[in-house]
């Protein structure tokens, strides 16, 4: 039998090659080389059943709103997200979603008003007066609960948090009163950089100018020296403009996303190409690893609108994971226990809590070595 010094050079060795591989992550692993798990609308709480009974009437798609999310640290530290959505529409004067009719309608009182949303500030909800519950409600609030956890956890694997600016007005058949939007033009998008300003300090942002550098646009670095390496990126947040048909407007007076915080979801072909969004991965698993394999972050769906959990169908998050889309986002990080649901869930193969990118990781990346 081997004697207790041989036990002690095994574990020797094993010791030297964890060191080896989390120093080839630190410098050989970049943050577009791994693959971790994203959450849809994340901030997400369910509207009551009654409501959404009540909107069954009007819109048959009303029943994909059956989803809730965990507070957004708790995503972070149990179930291992680390990509999140955020909705949010613009309220600089304060008190425009706080009359939500559906909670008049839910309490049965048309005088109730939300005095917590009086004040100005960009809001955080998925449609306004119909879908308005959520684990956090101002944005900085929830970038707030982002920074908290971040700082706590100062190694963590990158964290991408996707942005959608909300400016459509929602039907309202019975024309009871719903608000209407701000619109998302350049004071606005100026406000929620500076809202992002506000929560995280430079040396905690990965922004367009840290990835363009000395190259004349955010494509031409991105090909050519490619994103942060993992030692370089631990333990900080970039942000992603969801609207592609918002990305001019954000990107005006701002060449390649020049002083920008925000990547945009921009043609591969354009100066600012950096982050692509391919919500479906069904029958476009080759573009995306053409995509990722040129240095392209890409963010695609699992799952949407309740369909696959329902069907239990695994053939969609099976494409998603993959396709070497770095970010893999759904509404099923955890099994939802309504039978209905079939205990669908998404997670990373053997993501601690990302693996090595199946299409571009570096030959000695390991997943234990990703985050520390």
């Amino acid at each position: 039998m081997p004697g207790p010094f041989a036990g002690f050079l095994s574990r020797h060795f094993e010791r030297k090659a964890e060191r080896a591989a989390l120093r080839y992550a630190d410098r050989c692993v970049h943050l577009n080389q791994v693959q971790v798990l994203g959450s849809h609308n994340s901030y997400h709480i369910e509207p009551a059943p009654e409501l959404i009974d009540i909107y069954l009437l009007f819109d048959p798609s009303a029943f994909e709103l059956r989803y809730t999310h965990r507070p957004l640290d708790q995503q972070f530290g149990e179930l291992g997200v680390r990509q999140i959505e955020l909705d949010v529409f613009a309220d600089p004067d304060g008190g425009l979603y706080a009359e939500p009719v559906g909670l008049k309608i839910r309490e049965q009182d048309f005088t109730l008003r939300l005095p917590e949303l009086d004040p100005p500030g960009t809001k955080v909800l998925h449609i306004q007066d119909l879908d308005w519950e959520t684990t956090c409600q101002f944005f900085v609030e929830c970038l707030g609960v982002v920074k908290a956890w971040s700082d706590a956890n100062p190694t963590h694997l990158p964290i991408m948090i996707l942005v959608e600016a909300k400016e459509e007005i929602a039907p309202d058949p019975l024309n009871m009163g719903f608000a209407i939007p701000i619109p998302f033009q350049g004071p606005e998008f100026d406000e929620l950089d500076a809202e992002i300003r506000s929560i995280f300090p430079p040396g905690q942002l990965i922004t367009p100018d840290d990835v363009r550098g000395n190259f004349a646009t955010l494509r031409e670095a991105v090909l050519t020296r490619g994103w942060p390496s993992l030692g370089d990126a631990r333990g900080k947040v970039l942000f992603a403009l969801d609207n592609a048909g918002k990305r001019f407007i954000y990107q005006d007076g701002h060449p390649s996303l020049e002083g920008r915080v925000m990547f945009v979801d921009a043609d591969d072909d354009e100066d600012a190409a950096a982050f692509v969004k391919v919500n479906g991965p069904l029958g476009n698993e080759a573009a995306i690893q053409d995509l990722v394999s040129q240095g392209f972050i890409v963010r695609t769906r699992s799952d949407a609108e309740t369909v696959e959990a329902l069907a239990d169908d695994p053939t969609r998050r099976e494409a998603a994971l993959g396709s070497g889309a770095q970010y893999v986002s759904t509404d099923y990080e955890e099994p939802d226990a309504r039978p209905e649901f079939n205990d669908f869930v998404v997670s990373i193969p053997d993501g601690e809590p990302g693996r090595c990118n199946p299409v571009n990781a570096p030959p000695g990346c390991r997943n234990f070595a990703l985050e520390r």
